[in-house]
């Protein structure tokens, strides 16, 4: 059984609600940490070997795609690198949201541990994210088997990055961008509309952020293809995009803007392609 909140003095409700805080932002910088020396140790490996049978970078090697199940093969490993640079690029603009989130479940549970919950709220937000990570190297293993995609950088011929800048740009002028980006902006709007109670409710709740946060910022993941798939430098300032909307409280106006400013660089790609 629960324990109300009425069973604690504000103080002691207080110091549980800093305690969770800490916990939980410590336990999302770790997580953004690790994903983020992963994908340094992979960059600096992809650099100094492409021979190295364990990276996404055997993409590179001639013949690989053309084998019978090379690309199979090559799946599981491409979805990690995609999984890997989602964690390390969302988990800091999803911050907010789970921590608004463990505060919540903090004062509906008071003396009980809200912990289980939390990890179930960004186990479900990451699935999304994972699931969009397969799509995204289905994607790279179809560029590369086209020859779309040059072997040595990971990025896409002019005409088709062009392309892909424009889509960007148009979709950030989008009414769905909009709403999806409302539902990311406002953490304590979204908890109020999609509550559910338990640790199903939980789970489901980080679904629909991560559904939300998919639709809001898909189309400037596919700029990787763009700049580089394995560029940490732009991985990075994409990831400052991302959390720059999600955080300034006109959103959507920035939205707009940087819409705006890659529809003007698509133009400028477009005539030196």
């Amino acid at each position: 059984m629960s324990i109300g909140v009425d069973s604690l003095s504000p103080s002691a409700l207080a110091r549980l609600l800093a305690r969770d805080r800490r916990l939980i932002a410590a336990a999302l910088a770790a997580l953004a940490v690790l994903a983020w020396s992963y994908l340094l140790v992979l960059s600096k490996q992809m650099s100094a070997d492409a021979s190295v049978a364990w990276i996404p970078s055997v993409l590179a090697m001639p013949g690989m795609g053309d084998e019978p199940g090379g690309s199979l093969q090559l799946l599981p490993l491409t979805v990690l690198m995609w999984w890997t640079m989602m964690i390390g690029m969302m988990v800091p603009s999803a911050a907010p949201m789970i921590l608004q989130f463990g505060n919540v479940q903090r004062r509906e549970l008071a003396a009980e541990s809200p912990k289980l919950r939390v990890a179930l709220f960004t186990a479900g937000y990451l699935a999304i994210w994972g699931a969009f990570s397969l799509l995204a190297a289905v994607a790279q293993l179809a560029l590369t088997k086209l020859g779309l995609l040059a072997p040595l950088d990971l990025t896409v011929t002019g005409w088709l990055g062009a392309l892909l800048v424009a889509l960007a740009g148009i979709y950030q002028l989008t009414p769905l961008k909009n709403a999806c980006l409302r539902r990311c902006h406002s953490p304590a709007e979204f908890l109020s509309s999609h509550w559910r109670r338990g640790n199903s409710g939980a789970l489901r709740m980080g679904i629909d952020h991560g559904v939300y946060c998919v639709g809001c910022c898909w189309l400037l993941m596919s700029l990787l293809f763009v700049v580089g798939v394995m560029n940490l430098i732009w991985v990075a300032v994409i990831a400052v995009f991302v959390l720059i909307e999600k955080l300034v409280p006109q959103g959507e106006t920035t939205a707009k803007i940087n819409g705006a400013a890659l529809l003007a660089l698509a133009l400028f790609l477009a005539l030196n392609a």
